[in-house]
Order: C-alpha cells, then sequence, then structure tokens
C-alpha cells in the first residue's frame, strides 16, 4: 500500500470525536503510556489492550495466511487443468470486476447497518465459497469455468467485507491510536502475504491442493467466532433513515470532492502506485538484468522483497506511529517510496535493488497507516463505510493500471530505465502536489 491552519475537512472531523472514541464498554482507557529504551522503536501495541479491537484483529491475523493459501491454490490448479498462464489472468479479471462493484456497494451497506451484523454474513459467505473450492477440487471436477464463478464470488464478499472492516476500527480505538491500529492490521496482511504462499508451497507436495482450500475454511471458522464476539455496531445516526444504493454511493465521491484532505490521500495513493509499482517488469529483470544470479531466485527475491519492508516496518512502527502531522507523512512516504523504486531501477546487483525494493516497504507501510488514519480520522462515521470502499478500489486497481503503463514502457525504453523513470515521477509528483494543495501537508490530528 495526509496545526497551523484547519481545512473544510476539520468541520466534519469536528462531529466525529465522539465516532471515533471506543464505542464498546471493554475499550479501556486511553492514557498513553510511556515507552522508553527499546520500546520506543517497537511497534506500538495499545490498541491490543482494547478486547474488542483484539478480536478484530486476531480475526484478520488468522485469515491473512489461510487467504493467501487460496490465492496461491486457485491459480495453481487454474494451471494445472489448462497448462495457460492466460487462463490465469483471465481469472485474476474474473475476481477483480465482482471486487470493485461490491467494494464501492459494500461500502454504502456498511453505513446503512449494523457493521458487525455484515461482517459475520460476509465472513460466513467466504468460508462457504472455500469449502466449494474444497469439494471442487476434491471431487476432481477440473471445470475452469467453475472455478471463476467461485473466484468472482467469493471476490464479491470480500468486497463486502473490507469497507466494513476497516471503517470498524474507529469505532474500537480513539483517534491517538488509529495509526497504531493500521500498522497492526497491515503488518499481519503483510506477514501473510510472505508467509502464506511459502507455506502453500511447502503443504502442496505433502498433503495436495484441495486441503489448502480446506485450511482456509477453518480458519475462516476462527474469524467469524472472533466477529461475533464484537459489540454492536450500528449507524451512529441510526439505520432506517438511510438506503444502500448507488445514488448512496454516489454521495461517497461527492463527499471525497468536497474535503480536500481526503481527495489528496487517494491522489497521493494513485501517484505512488500508478507511477512507481513495478512488479510487471519483475520477469524481464529477473531474465536479463539479474539473470547471474539464478533467474527462480531473482525472481522470488524481487516479488518478496516489498512485502518484508512491510513487515519490518511494522514491527518498527513506534517510530512513526504517533506523529500528529499525518499529512507531512503521507508526503514524505510517498516521496521515499518513489526515491526507493528509483534507487531499484538503477540498480546492477540484485541485492541492492532488493535492500531499495525492502526500503520501498518501508515506506508503503508508512503510507497506509497514514492515509488510513486521515481516512478514518477525517470522515463522518455514516460516510467511512463508502470512503472505504473506494479505498479498496484504489488499492486493487492502481497496481494493474501500473502493471500496463510499466509493461508497456520497458518494452519501449528498457526495463530499468521504466523503472527508474517511474519512481522519479513519483517524486516530482508528489511533491509538486504538496507545494500546490498545502491542505495536505498542513493536517494535523
Amino acid at each position: 500500500m495526509y496545526q497551523a491552519t484547519r481545512t473544510s475537512v476539520d468541520t466534519s472531523k469536528s462531529n466525529t470525536d465522539s465516532a471515533a472514541a471506543p464505542q464498546d464498554a471493554e475499550a479501556g482507557t486511553t492514557e498513553q503510556p510511556g515507552r522508553s529504551g527499546w520500546r520506543r522503536w517497537a511497534m506500538d501495541t495499545r490498541p491490543l489492550r482494547r478486547p474488542a479491537y483484539r478480536r478484530l484483529w486476531s480475526s484478520t491475523a488468522v485469515t491473512a495466511v489461510g487467504s493467501q493459501l487460496t490465492a496461491v491454490a486457485v491459480p495453481k490448479q487454474i494451471y494445472d487443468i489448462t497448462g495457460s498462464s492466460a487462463w490465469v489472468g483471465y481469472a485474476s479479471l474474473a475476481g477483480l470486476l465482482p471486487l470493485v462493484f461490491f467494494a464501492l456497494w459494500g461500502g454504502a451497506v456498511a453505513d446503512s447497518m449494523d457493521r458487525r451484523k455484515l461482517l459475520l454474513i460476509t465472513n460466513c459467505g467466504i468460508a462457504v465459497t472455500s469449502l466449494l473450492f474444497w469439494v471442487q477440487a476434491v471431487t476432481g471436477l477440473e471445470s475452469v469455468p467453475v472455478l471463476m464463478v467461485l473466484l468472482a464470488l467469493q471476490q464479491a464478499f470480500f468486497g463486502l467485507n473490507s469497507p466494513a472492516r476497516s471503517a470498524s476500527i474507529a469505532r474500537l480505538v480513539p483517534a491517538d491510536e488509529l495509526p497504531a491500529a493500521n500498522a497492526l492490521g497491515s503488518t499481519v496482511m503483510q506477514t501473510g502475504s510472505v508467509a502464506g504462499p511459502m507455506l502453500a508451497g511447502a503443504l502442496i507436495p505433502l498433503i495436495g491442493l484441495p486441503e489448502l482450500y480446506l485450511i482456509d475454511a477453518l480458519a475462516l471458522c476462527v474469524t467469524v467466532w472472533a466477529v461475533a464476539k464484537l459489540p454492536a455496531l450500528p449507524p451512529l445516526t441510526g439505520a432506517g433513515s438511510r438506503r444502500a444504493g448507488w445514488r448512496e454511493v454516489a454521495a461517497g465521491f461527492r463527499y471525497i470532492a468536497l474535503h480536500k484532505v481526503l481527495l489528496l490521500s487517494f491522489l497521493a495513493d494513485i501517484i505512488a502506485m500508478v507511477l512507481g509499482m513495478p512488479r510487471a517488469l519483475f520477469p524481464q529483470l529477473a531474465a536479463e538484468t539479474y539473470a547471474p544470479y539464478g533467474e527462480g531466485l531473482a525472481l522470488g527475491l524481487l516479488f518478496a522483497a516489498v512485502p518484508i519492508g512491510a513487515v519490518l516496518g511494522g514491527l518498527l512502527s513506534g517510530t512513526f506511529s504517533r506523529a500528529r502531522r499525518h499529512g507531512l507523512m503521507v508526503i514524505a512516504s510517498v516521496a521515499a517510496w518513489g526515491a526507493a523504486i528509483a534507487g531499484f531501477g538503477l540498480s546492477d546487483s540484485l541485492w541492492f535493488a532488493v535492500v531499495f525494493l525492502a526500503l520501498a516497504g518501508v515506506a508503503d507501510m508508512v503510507s497506509m497507516v497514514f492515509r488510513g488514519a486521515i481516512l478514518l480520522s477525517a470522515a463522518t462515521d455514516e460516510m467511512r463505510g463508502r470512503l472505504q470502499g473506494v479505498f479498496t478500489v484504489v488499492v486493487v486497481g492502481g497496481p494493474r493500471v501500473a502493471d500496463v503503463l510499466h509493461g508497456t514502457a520497458g518494452s519501449l525504453f528498457g526495463a530499468q530505465a521504466a523503472v527508474a523513470g517511474g519512481g522519479a515521477l513519483v517524486v516530482v509528483a508528489v511533491l509538486v502536489l504538496a507545494f500546490v494543495t498545502p491542505a495536505l501537508r498542513r493536517y494535523t490530528i
């Protein structure tokens, strides 16, 4: 994966101070204990002292690995059936469209009903889908259309689930702990993106492909139990007066357009991901630039480096999670991401390349933490679900647009030039954004 002057968004922020505080009786106090020595550098774990947030976080930790097992198993099974990477790509597209559609609509749903109830429904739906994946695999059905339908169904449930899960955080922890809560959540997700595929690769020869789906389904049962223990999270202004149609989705986009800090935080993320995400060029770089190190080793390290850096950033998030100038932290982290990507593009050594990508992962973690905190603190509770839906679409869609741009640029100018140029453009674009729109760099909680 933004005080000297207040912007227009602060009006809405003043109305949400009560919404941002923990709502359930188990939340605990908001006192901030002192930290000394190495603890000042380590991850801020204050949100885990709040039972409700701890349950939500633990459910994320359990499924972070389990979901990656299915993420590996589906393309592996499709490739085994067809022998074609093209079909693997078509399956990815089949999952993207319902994810985008239902993430946007799911944001409106999350703003119109009890978010705990929505999380229960959608997590049950994802678990049943994983169980159906297991059934088709264990029966030897070998039908690509069935796999694509199940993948589309799974991503639809995820699209409905994600906005409700993210929007709930601001009801479970106070505003000053939002960066720490985002760091905790992002760290377990990034850890899952590293450990999950490695575990899948180790388990497939031992227990077979179908069992990966079954493990994911069982892990989701733990998630359902944890969510069931959360307090009720109904709309603060009442559920009966609000619908969940596309008019409400459009209202979410209008809200973003009218609140400058929110719009600028989205633009900063788009700049970083569209101009500076070079993953489409990893195979070419592994085959050409880093071939002397071994193509397989190089490719694996390139894909793993950013998530590993993000995990390290999360583990050391105590160094930045207490910062109050959220807008400035977003600008600095996006610029750091661009500089690290440019350094990666200029690296002929695989090991320097991995270091630069890991540094980019650290910067991405910082950016995710503070963009998420801005999104939760600078919006009213009645809009958080819809904004999280848009956020999901940006996070998912940006890297896919980047794949097209970097793939084309790599063919025209060479892989290294395309990567270095993209990183440099990120730095220039975000600094221009910060210069011409002071609202973002001045935003402080």
